[in-house]
């Protein structure tokens, strides 16, 4: 493991990103995202250069307004394409749903899905483009595609000999927690396609770092980072005082990102309910047949470190269980730092198979759902474990495993202290 962060160190030193944000850090502390660095620095690491913008709704400066309007607006800057991820450019379509869409606005844009019939840029699409720029607010946890979005643009870039940016923008999690097992490449899948933990604590342009350095891809692409301007790892989002813009239909919170840890991976047997559908997307847990008062018992009766668990009632308008009376618990966390977020599902599951056995949910899944259970885990060891006995002490060495390694390898990619 030394000789590999040597190596790293050494890559980093002779090929590293170029770090920009001319301008961001002052005395106000005001926190400035990438975009707003660019803007503050008057465009000019885009001047003159034909781009192609990847971006959604999450892609607003200070004042909201879009990156497309601000590069539209600007006489140097000659925008050819804007690209847009999975939920599509305004962000609302649901989780999944393919985006076939390609067309030309008036002002002669091209606009380009990759959630469609492709999820990386063809050279036909970068056949006009100087240079790609990312833009979109992600949440900081490896099953989630944005990211994998931006790996495989870097890829095509790289292949393409295209110049790439990242526009910095904070990390929802802050930067110092990190949860969870590291995905098996194995498992390696759009909603997960690299060997980080599922809360890495980096930035989208620290990831992006990472990702291109380490050489995950077919093709290293030359890699810039616009920084963040005064944000520190130890700030959550409202530390920052930045807007949140939901990143897709059912993160309407900055703090939904922890919850989606708590139970995103859970929610892939489609066998709870996580709460989608109702004004807490991924804070609660349940199901129709549970009686919410006996589980809510045993649930805190756990004494889990940093959470606790409410009784709920709740009747999705959407999704699993849609219209339907659901009992279950709804978490709070006490203390992020102390919480294992991650087990938190596992142990809800146990509990669970202790007073509902004849409703086993790896039993009552599909096999394609408990495939996306696997990837999105990264791994297919813990539910071979785990579904013999339902004891979360039988897998806890998987899933909150030593990442000292981790941890000493992406502190060499750190753009922020």
């Amino acid at each position: 493991m030394k000789t590999y962060l040597k190596s790293l160190k050494l890559i980093f030193v002779l090929f590293g990103v170029m770090l920009l944000g001319i301008g961001c850090e002052n005395t106000s502390r005001k926190i400035y995202t990438g975009l707003d660095c660019l803007e503050k620095n008057s465009f000019s690491e885009l001047n003159e250069r034909r781009v192609g913008l990847i971006t959604n709704q999450t892609g607003l400066n200070q004042h909201g307004i879009q990156n497309v309007d601000l590069f539209l607006a600007s006489p140097h800057i000659n925008l050819k394409a804007v690209f847009s991820p999975e939920h599509g450019f305004e962000g609302k379509v649901k989780a999944g749903e393919k985006i076939m869409s390609e067309r030309e606005s008036n002002s002669g844009i091209r606009f380009y899905s990759l959630y469609g019939k492709t999820r990386k840029p063809t050279p036909k699409m970068l056949r006009d483009i100087d240079v790609l720029v990312f833009d979109i607010q992600d949440i900081g946890l490896r099953s989630y595609t944005y990211m994998s979005t931006m790996g495989l643009a870097m890829e095509a870039a790289g292949e393409q000999g295209i110049d790439f940016i990242v526009l910095d923008r904070p990390n929802p999690l802050g930067g110092q927690k990190i949860d969870g097992n590291i995905l098996d490449q194995r498992f390696s899948s759009f909603i997960g396609m690299y060997p980080i933990p599922y809360v890495h604590g980096l930035t989208p342009g620290e990831l992006a770092t990472l990702i291109n350095e380490s050489k995950w891809m077919n093709s290293m692409c030359k890699l810039s980072v616009i920084k963040l301007g005064n944000w520190k790892r130890n700030m959550s989002w409202k530390d920052t005082k930045l807007n949140w813009i939901p990143p897709s239909p059912n993160v309407p919170k900055s703090t939904t990102p922890i919850f989606m840890v708590a139970t995103g991976i859970m929610g892939e047997l489609g066998i709870f309910s996580i709460g989608i559908g109702t004004d807490f997307p991924f804070e609660l847990m349940g199901a129709p047949w549970i009686q919410k008062d006996q589980f809510i018992e045993k649930m805190n009766q756990l004494n889990l470190p940093g959470v606790s668990f409410d009784p709920v009632t709740f009747s999705p308008t959407k999704g699993l269980f849609k219209g339907e009376e659901v009992q279950g618990v709804h978490i709070k966390i006490t203390d992020l730092e102390r919480a294992e977020l991650i087990k938190i599902q596992f142990h809800f599951m146990e509990i669970h198979q202790q007073l509902y056995p004849d409703k086993n949910p790896f039993e009552l899944t599909t096999p394609n759902q408990l495939s996306m259970f696997n990837k999105a885990l990264g791994t297919d060891q813990i539910l071979e474990v785990f579904s013999k006995k339902f004891k979360v002490e039988d897998i806890a060495r998987f899933l909150t495993p030593d990442l000292s390694n981790f941890r000493k390898m992406s502190k060499t990619f750190y753009l922020y202290e």
